[in-house]
């Protein structure tokens, strides 16, 4: 019997080494990277560490009972569409440089030309959020855009490096149309093993602002989260960003938990012309890593937002909760505040110089 459970543990270790030593799960950092990310004062104890103490689940919560709830007890009828969603499938190729537009991709995805110069952030265009194609399926209507439809791109943005957020056949597919790749610390080494040169990188710590093209800057700010591909966590930094152009000034969140930085940043930075703010994919258990609604409407006036893009919703069932609560809670409690949220479904140009938006509740068809 001894021999077997030997064996048994010997193949599975084998097993995971096999498995995660494909390209999709990434590399880990060695050489100059490594001494780059050990200098950094957000990391000790071999991790990054958020600012504040941040535990995985909140209190009164253990993982058995969790993990039991988010595989077997999904009860909720709508915690997926009954219908395709809602899209239209803008021609980002044919889009004038002189137009400065916001345009949702889906989840946490999105394209922003401002000042003649593009970005692309987070891009997760395959039909599937995880490793595994079989897993973490995409909404009928939220995975219009593919790779082949992202047009030549001067500034990749990757906020962490959660498969929901780094999408490796997306961003190995549109390699070649990528001029710089603003990620932070230790996600370079993905990036480098899927094609992309040291000299494509600007990969940062927080505090660092950058020169962009066109007198933009960008300034890696920090965030409430976690990060990994692999059992090992927090190798790799994750971040928000403030953008900062001649003419307007843009709050990118990225995932995050509530905390004292969401004042900080607009104190610092703010007021924001746009906040483009995580909402969705949250639960009571992990409040410190996912904003909750009510967290998404004080952080966006803790930054000075003058209007609120919310993302990270209605792709994918990340959650236990209904595919379209997100957008229902934040616009409802937007209201009361008397705060400006845009709603624009996936694919709807936001026209970043117009001084009024107006968009349909597109997410109540069922």
């Amino acid at each position: 019997m001894i021999y077997i459970i030997i064996s048994l543990a010997v193949l599975s270790i084998v097993l995971y080494f096999v498995v995660t030593g494909q390209p999709v799960f990434g590399s880990e950092a060695t050489g100059e990277r490594l001494l780059k990310i050990q200098r950094s004062k957000h990391y000790n104890n071999k991790q990054f560490q958020n600012i504040s103490n941040t535990p995985a689940l909140a209190e009164g919560y253990s993982m058995p009972k969790v993990m039991f709830n988010f595989l077997f007890n999904k009860k909720n009828p709508h915690l997926k569409p009954l219908s395709e969603i809602p899209s239209i499938h803008t021609d980002l190729k044919n889009l004038s440089k002189d137009q400065d537009v916001f345009i949702w991709l889906g989840h946490s995805s999105y394209y922003i030309q401002t000042d003649g110069i593009s970005f692309l952030i987070d891009p997760v265009l395959s039909p599937y959020g995880s490793p595994f194609k079989f897993f973490n399926k995409a909404f009928s209507g939220a995975d219009i855009f593919k790779p082949e439809d992202i047009p030549a791109i001067d500034y990749l943005i990757i906020t962490h490096d959660h498969y929901d957020h780094l999408d490796y056949p997306t961003v190995k597919s549109i390699r070649n149309r990528v001029g710089k790749v603003i990620l932070p610390l230790g996600v370079g080494a993905h990036l480098e093993r899927w094609g992309y040169t040291a000299e494509q990188l600007i990969e940062e710590d927080w505090g660092t602002a950058v020169d962009l093209q066109n007198n933009i800057k960008i300034i890696f700010t920090p965030a409430r989260h976690f990060s990994g591909r692999k059992v090992k966590r927090n190798v790799t930094l994750w971040t928000s960003y403030v953008m900062i152009t001649p003419t307007k000034r843009l709050f990118l969140g990225g995932d995050s938990g509530y905390d004292t930085h969401f004042k900080e940043i607009g104190e610092n930075y703010g007021p924001f012309d746009y906040a483009i703010i995580e909402n969705g994919q949250y639960n009571e258990a992990w409040k410190y890593i996912h904003a909750l609604p009510d967290d998404v409407i004080q952080a966006s006036i803790d930054v000075q937002a003058r209007n609120i893009i919310p993302v990270h919703s209605s792709k994918f069932a990340l959650a236990l909760h209904a595919w379209n609560e997100p957008l229902k809670k934040v616009t409802s409690l937007a209201e009361n505040k008397h705060l400006s949220v845009l709603t624009p479904m996936i694919g709807q140009p936001v026209d970043l110089n117009a001084a009024e938006h107006h968009f349909e509740k597109w997410w109540e068809t069922e």
